[in-house]
């Protein structure tokens, strides 16, 4: 502005609190997450951002990780894409390249399909953001297993040496 003068912003903007008037907020770098995951290998706190804001199509979870602890094992999603957002730390990504360290502020996509598997290790604060797609379907390639999330609660996970012929039983 030419004339020197600071902009002032509509009553309905606060940066104190990052409120604006009428939509929820969630600040990824301080809110709490809540929920938590225990078993070995996957300790972490987690919040569903996408579920506190009311979003429906898209999806996001923040994750809180110690050094060595994982969000999930390696895997892949058909018709799903991921991304991540490194929000704070140093967390490493296993892709069907290799590991990769991250810093703050890094964003990575994972592209449906065996191209885009992945497995993220702490330390670090990170944004998983996805479409929220029912079906899908993921791969777990180091224990060769599939899930099936059909919709509402129906979790199914299967080992690919479980499969029978599609003409048995009929």
């Amino acid at each position: 502005m030419s004339s020197g003068r600071r902009r002032r912003l509509p009553r309905r903007f606060t940066f104190a609190g990052a409120i604006v008037r009428g939509v929820e907020c969630f600040n990824l770098l301080s809110g709490d997450l809540p929920h938590a995951s225990e078993r070995d290998g996957y300790r972490y706190g987690v919040t569903r951002v996408g579920d506190r804001l009311g979003g429906t199509q898209i999806g996001g979870s923040v994750y809180q990780l110690a050094a060595g602890e994982k969000t999930f094992p390696y895997h892949f999603h058909h018709g799903v894409e991921e991304w991540l957002l490194v929000l704070d730390g140093r967390p490493t990504v296993r892709t069907p390249e290799g590991e990769r360290e991250l810093r703050r502020g890094d964003v990575v996509c994972f592209p449906s399909g065996a191209d885009g598997a992945h497995a993220v290790t702490g330390p670090g604060r990170v944004l998983v953001l996805s479409a929220n797609r029912s079906p899908s379907i993921s791969v777990y390639p180091d224990s060769d297993k599939l899930g099936t999330r059909p919709g509402g609660d129906d979790h199914l996970n299967f080992r690919r040496s479980d499969a029978v012929d599609y003409w048995d039983g009929e």
